[in-house]
């Protein structure tokens, strides 16, 4: 699709609306003007779809008035003026109204779009019992036998329940349409319209509010969107309806893949409007996916069979900067509520410890062994092989960590190392590797065994070899297993060393874990002091330090000589770049798009936990720049790597790179179709952006 970069229509987004207007109880005219004003409004704020609520042109309470002629001759006109409204509009209208078709009367949902009635859908399911006396007025839609209508001076409009409405010009829009009760069933109509096509379920409701009734229509529209991977977009009727007997609380939800994007206000006294943003990409890619949606389509083909798909031009505005109005998480892999990202740092903790103790008394083994850096990775499995030890009933000594400083490690790196081990209260030893490197760079004669100052990945990969080696043997005369510490981030970017390094071990804790998410895991540990304050304290440190591999010496100005988000790029934008790609399968353009609405102004979403101080925002060029070598890593260079990785629980939705598991990929592919994707991104964003 052509147009701006900084449109998300470009990036196959598209803004919905539900919207709640004053309404006056069988006072169409009145609530026809008030239904053009706010499709205006939501046209205003770029929304190519609105949903309005049931029977929104009559209002819904108007019971037996249902049954005058004067009501239902003023929603046709009602209708009539919707339309002519429309005309000039670039926005599909979801209107409620009754409609008589061959001496019986429907409650329907009503498609508009630039002056023509689309298509017409009856509810399925009128409701009979409490409250709802839908039967009194309103036939079921199996009632209808008609294909087509003449309405509101249109002939030949499209009716009946099987319909779906595509646009031509927006891939993957497809919309279909249920009211209120179809909801509640069993199976609503929506299950089927999904498989058959729809990506956006719509629901025009009343539904009167009851103690508590919120939160059961939000569990049915957050299930039946993420049941049938869909968006929902659900619209209640609000202030103005009769309070004979009932109220309203004119509650708007917008839901997509089981994930609440925004919502109304409730109770408001006046009229209410509420955009979202639906990624039909993701929708999309989630399907493609769930091999069971797929059987679900074959079990109901016949039901499937009986839709018609009604073709449309959307002509979404392209050629505008249009950013995002959904908050993109900069950290996809961390929970922005407090108390949910606690709640998720738990259950990461018990996932790894099961996964450990489950290995370890598979092989009747109780003691482990781990190198210890005094950094992020080796401090999170440091953490679990404690806690497994207290599961298994062991002591912590039964854990043999080893810090095995080398030609560049810090003092500082070693220290939180030592102090870490005492108060973890493992077995610590420390094994200096610097000799038996030297006779590994004598025996292969490399030039820094000949004093030369020679720093390249031959000298590098030798302490990494060393350290792994070490840890093997000591395995073996402990009867032990090796844990891994290295984390998903850097098998996503090739950022280990393959086979004798740290690639390798018999059992990778924290493969499955980015490093964002390890983070906030150490920094939830410190927090809550559960392994004593001491150890608190050494935690602290470990997050204020800077993430380097120590493999190359620095000097007495420069400590680290080598700083691993200056060579693979900042973690938070590479785990970005990771969760969009592994998780979606996103293009590389649309993911450069989703980075820059989130991370452009440190104004802008949440930051969880993340010091002022250490808050950083990216250009589309650094964005640009940093996502090419992503791509380049991952999808090229790095792949042979985690096809021989060993095994390691899986954490988290996002994906794991297991080849047993969700990703399997060739170790030889190539990049160049990810790369070129690169050329559409510019390299600025336009002024004030």
């Amino acid at each position: 699709m052509e147009g701006q970069f900084f449109n998300l229509y470009r990036h196959n987004f598209v803004r919905v609306a539900v919207l709640t207007p004053e309404v006056r109880v069988a006072d169409p005219q009145f609530n026809a003007r008030r239904t053009a004003v706010f499709l205006e409004k939501a046209v205003q704020r770029r929304a190519i779809l609105a949903v309005f609520p049931e029977l929104g042109l009559t209002g819904y309470s108007c019971e037996d008035l249902f049954h005058q002629q004067v009501l239902l001759d003023g929603a046709a006109a009602g209708l009539r003026e919707v339309a002519l409204a429309s005309a000039g509009l670039d926005c599909l209208a979801v209107v409620g109204m009754p409609v008589r078709v061959d001496g019986l009367l429907f409650n329907c949902a009503a498609m508009v779009h630039r002056g023509r009635i689309l298509g017409v859908v009856p509810k399925t399911y009128p409701p009979n019992y409490r409250e709802f006396y839908e039967l009194r007025h309103f036939a079921p839609a199996s009632y209808a036998g008609a294909r087509e209508i003449d309405l509101a001076g249109q002939r030949g409009v499209p009716f009946g329940t099987h319909l779906l409405f595509e646009a031509d010009d927006q891939p993957g829009f497809v919309v279909a349409a249920e009211i209120c009760e179809d909801l509640w069933t069993p199976i609503p109509p929506s299950s089927h319209a999904a498989l058959a096509g729809a990506t956006v379920l719509v629901n025009l409701s009343a539904s009167n509010v009851t103690i508590g009734k919120d939160e059961y229509r939000s569990q049915l529209a957050a299930n039946q969107s993420g049941r049938c991977v869909a968006a929902y977009v659900y619209c209640a009727a609000g202030y103005g309806e009769s309070t004979t007997d009932l109220a309203w609380d004119g509650h708007g939800m917008i839901y997509e893949n089981g994930s609440r994007l925004a919502q109304t206000k409730r109770f408001s006294y006046e009229a209410q409007l509420a955009t979202a943003d639906i990624d039909l990409d993701r929708i999309a890619q989630d399907r493609l996916r769930l091999t069971s949606f797929a059987q679900a389509v074959e079990r109901n083909a016949e039901e499937i069979a009986k839709y018609r798909r009604i073709r449309f031009s959307l002509s979404p505005p392209l050629s505008e900067v249009l950013l995002l109005d959904r908050l993109v998480e900069r950290f996809p892999y961390v929970p922005s509520d407090p108390q949910t990202r606690d709640t998720r740092c738990r259950e990461v903790y018990e996932i790894q410890v099961q996964g450990l103790v489950k290995r370890l008394r598979a092989v009747n083994i109780d003691r482990v062994v781990i190198g210890v850096s005094g950094g992020l990775d080796s401090t999170q499995a440091l953490i679990v092989c404690a806690r497994a030890m207290d599961v298994m009933g062991v002591p912590r000594t039964n854990i043999l960590a080893y810090t095995m400083p080398g030609f560049a490690t810090s003092e500082r790196t070693l220290q939180q190392a030592q102090h870490l081990m005492a108060a973890i209260r493992c077995s610590a030893e420390r094994i200096d590797i610097r000799p038996a490197c030297m006779q590994m760079l004598k025996d292969i004669g490399h030039p820094y065994a000949n004093g030369q100052p020679v720093y390249d990945v031959t000298f590098e990969n030798v302490q990494a070899g060393e350290r792994t080696s070490h840890l093997f043997r000591l395995a073996n005369m402990h009867n032990a297993l090796v844990v891994g510490t290295g984390d998903l981030s850097e098998l996503a970017l090739g950022w280990c060393t393959y086979g004798v390094g740290d690639q390798m071990s018999h059992y990778a804790l924290n493969a499955s874990v980015p490093k964002t998410l390890i983070q906030y895991l150490i920094r939830y540990e410190a927090g809550t002091r559960d392994l004593g304050a001491e150890a608190s304290v050494v935690l602290e440190q470990v997050l204020r330090t800077e993430i380097s591999p120590e493999l190359v010496p620095g000097n007495e100005t420069v400590q680290p000589a080598q700083s691993t988000e200056s060579i693979v790029g900042p973690y938070e934008l590479q785990d970005f770049n990771l969760y969009y790609t592994l998780r979606f399968g996103l293009d590389p353009a649309k993911v450069a798009f989703m980075a820059f609405c989130a991370w452009r102004d440190r104004g802008i979403g949440t930051w969880p936990d993340v010091p002022e101080d250490e808050r950083r925002w990216y250009s589309i060029a650094e964005i640009r720049q940093w996502l090419g070598v992503f791509l380049k890593r991952f999808f090229q260079a790095s792949q042979y790597k985690r096809s021989a990785m060993p095994n390691a629980p899986k954490v988290g939705s996002g994906g794991s790179l297991s080849p047993r598991g969700d990703w399997r990929a060739p170790s030889d592919g190539d990049a160049t179709a990810w790369l070129a994707r690169l050329d559409e991104i510019p390299e600025s964003a336009p002024e004030g952006f």
